[in-house]
């Protein structure tokens, strides 16, 4: 939840020794886990899955003698399947009573999304001897590209995919979509300044609990998902999406965290914000926690001197030192992060990443704006930041 003051207790009642009960897609039954502890400030709840499965229970009792789960495969060694979730009880889950507390102590793992009973499969597979993960038959995983070229093929409904994932989208038709995958409960869509057309059509997904949607456009308030289509719905995860869009569906799901739907929404968007970062390969530091709003535009202002100076250097006289001056541009580049990382160091491995990432960037438009061949100077403006970068 973003944008507002903290709560004092969970939207659904929870509290800790509370026995919850959920079904699991990829166990084909009932499963169950207890809450261990409630926290108020970060708003999360540490989950203990316990080694049990079977018929939807009616109360704790029909659980048996349960034991916390204990987790052996791959490369865990006993742990137990413990972890901090957003505090929202998904809707689909039930207290089904409590017990005394089979643990007490911080859970130090974090993630979002319950999904109970994954680890539960996993280790079953594990202990009869599977030790590859076999894909789940209802799951799909495609670049934008791929989805379209799909799309583009006429075929009979995918009725049998449950969770869809889509990276690097370019555009994207919702309606298209959703005829080919009407089943859909969870569903993830990742651009790049992306456009997503007819948004609208989502709201024929009855089924969907959980939707991703990240650094997409094109969608407005008349696109919002409604409670009323989408009764299920569990998770609502935006990230860089119209600020239009983002509103719209703050205000209209936020009313449903008491039911059991979790709501993030952060990283809104305006016009003025996509026309002016669209170019920008920093733009996903505006928002992060750890990145004020004075660093953001510190850095995207040396990312852009930094460009015109390659550019400059590439558009040039071809006789001369050209290696010699990208490599002097490429320390600049790695001094002035240095400068800007030194008081409150910010620059992680992520960050790291990106700023290597911003430099080829620059080279990719060169060699589009130029031809092909400049492999020197990419490896000239590394070699400039490996001299003297402290990040």
């Amino acid at each position: 939840m973003t944008g507002r003051n903290r709560a004092a207790a969970p939207p659904r009642a929870i509290a800790p020794g509370d026995v919850v009960a959920a079904f699991s897609i990829a166990l084909d039954e009932w499963t169950a886990a207890q809450i261990i502890r409630v926290d108020a400030a970060d708003e999360r709840a540490a989950v203990l899955e316990l080694d049990w499965s079977g018929p939807e229970p009616a109360s704790a009792a029909d659980l048996g003698d349960v034991a916390p789960l204990r987790l052996t495969h791959h490369s865990w060694d006993g742990a137990l399947s413990y972890c901090n979730y957003e505090w929202v009880l998904p809707r689909s889950y039930k207290v089904i009573g409590a017990l005394p507390l089979l643990h007490d102590e911080p859970s130090r793992s974090y993630s979002t999304g319950w999904r109970l009973g994954d680890q539960l499969a996993r280790q079953r597979r594990w202990d009869a001897g599977v030790r590859a993960d076999a894909a789940d038959p209802w799951t799909a995983d495609y670049t934008g590209a791929e989805i379209n070229d799909l799309l583009d093929r006429p075929d009979d409904p995918h009725t049998d995919i449950r969770s869809l994932k889509v990276g690097g989208v370019e555009s994207l038709d919702c309606d298209r979509l959703v005829r080919r995958f009407p089943n859909l409960t969870d569903l993830t869509l990742r651009g790049e300044l992306g456009l997503l057309s007819a948004a609208a059509a989502l709201n024929e997904l009855g089924s969907l609990q959980r939707i991703h949607i990240i650094d997409l456009f094109g969608m407005g308030r008349d696109d919002l998902l409604l409670p009323r289509n989408v009764p299920a719905l569990e998770a609502l995860l935006l990230y860089s999406v119209p600020a239009e869009y983002a509103a719209a569906m703050r205000s209209t799901w936020r009313p449903e965290m008491p039911n059991g739907t979790y709501v993030d929404v952060h990283n809104a968007r305006t016009p003025d914000w996509v026309a002016e970062n669209r170019n920008n390969p920093l733009r996903h530091w505006d928002g992060r926690a750890h990145i004020s709003g004075a660093r953001f535009k510190k850095a995207v202002a040396q990312y852009k001197s930094t460009r015109r100076a390659v550019m400059a250097v590439l558009s040039g006289d071809p006789g001369g030192d050209r290696p010699a001056r990208l490599v002097e541009i490429g320390r600049q580049y790695g001094e002035a992060f240095n400068r800007l990382d030194d008081r409150t160091p910010f620059i992680e491995t992520e960050e790291r990443e990106d700023l290597f990432a911003a430099l080829d960037h620059i080279v990719d438009e060169a060699e589009a704006a130029h031809g092909p061949g400049l492999a020197w100077a990419r490896e000239s403006l590394i070699s400039g930041v490996e001299d003297v970068r402290d990040w």
